[in-house]
């Protein structure tokens, strides 16, 4: 990852980030808001998330939207329409296929396949940050990451939610 990214990333998570691979989408002011996490942290800790939203006016959006009970009507269609059912399990297999060969990629043990994917798939909505991630990531592939997409404002609109000083060191305004 370049250091711009890294010291962004450190700005909008309050910390240095741990076990980045790399920038998963970028926010349209230009900073990173998801990027890749390794599966395992480097002490060797297990870290199922794989992708990982870093945007603080991203994540205060969905927060605003988890807050509006939309979880729950989710959760109720899941249990209700097997056709979304089928394409929320295809999200997990998906996002644990991608788990695996990050792993593979890392030289480390993969998770165990009953470790949770992300977001409480393939059974239970239970994070819209995590959905959300996993559908900027990977575009097309997670049915409630998408349509929690389209219920979210434009949350770049007022400028970057860090600004990172062009030697790429990690001070800046986190807005």
């Amino acid at each position: 990852m370049e250091s711009h990214d890294i010291a962004a990333v450190e700005l909008q998570l309050g910390r240095p980030p741990r076990g980045l691979r790399g920038v998963a989408h970028r926010c349209p002011c230009g900073n990173p808001d998801v990027v890749e996490t390794a599966p395992r942290l480097p002490d060797g800790t297990p870290f199922p998330t794989l992708y990982y939203l870093t945007c603080p006016k991203a994540a205060s959006a969905i927060g605003t939207l988890e807050g509006s009970g939309l979880m729950k009507e989710m959760q109720a269609r899941l249990a209700d329409d097997p056709e979304l059912a089928a394409a929320y399990q295809a999200a997990h297999d998906g996002y644990l296929a991608s788990r695996d060969k990050a792993a593979a990629e890392e030289g480390m043990e993969p998770l165990p396949r009953d470790m949770q994917s992300t977001g409480g798939m393939p059974y239970r909505v239970k994070c819209l940050h995590a959905l959300v991630a996993h559908e900027l990531a990977a575009p097309g592939t997670n049915p409630f990451g998408a349509e929690a997409l389209e219920h979210l404002p434009k949350w770049w609109a007022d400028g970057p939610c860090v600004r990172v000083a062009e030697s790429g060191s990690s001070h800046g305004d986190a807005e």
